[in-house]
């Protein structure tokens, strides 16, 4: 056997939130013009929510305005094929507030040049994860993240 047998487990709520609160680049997911769009993006976890900011003329702009969103990210070991993946799905808010967004600012530098002064929010309402195990790796099941 290439692979020795591995096991997959669900994440609870809060191992999730961990592991967002650890990572720096996610994807966002949403539907343009009826079909699925992805675009990566770094973010925060701050107040509950995901926090990721944009250009205003974007598309993810345009369809965090519109609501729902789908927000991945993961982490996988590609000798032991083991990792973990957390998806988030709701209905996302633009910062509206000024004060909160110099707030956010300060926490989250974003990685892609111009202009990126539109701050979305997706509250952590719907959060799921799982872990897939390498043989040895059974103690990280036990472990808090």
């Amino acid at each position: 056997m290439l692979y020795p047998e591995r096991s997959l487990t669900a994440l609870s709520h809060r191992d999730c939130v961990a592991l967002l609160s650890g990572a720096q680049v996610g994807r966002a997911v949403f539907t343009e013009r009826a079909l699925p769009a992805v675009v990566p993006v770094n973010f925060i976890v701050h107040d509950d929510a995901i926090v990721m900011c944009t250009a205003a003329e974007t598309r993810l702009a345009a369809a965090a305005s519109r609501g729902v969103l789908a927000f991945q990210v993961d982490d996988i070991d590609r000798v032991t094929r083991s990792g973990w993946s957390v998806v988030v799905v709701g209905v996302a808010e633009l910062v509206d507030s000024p004060e909160e967004q110099a707030r956010i600012h300060l926490m989250l530098q974003p990685w892609a040049p111009g202009r990126n002064d539109v701050f979305v929010r997706l509250p952590l309402k719907v959060v799921t994860g799982r872990r897939i195990l390498a043989p040895g790796d059974q103690d990280l099941e036990n472990e808090a993240v």
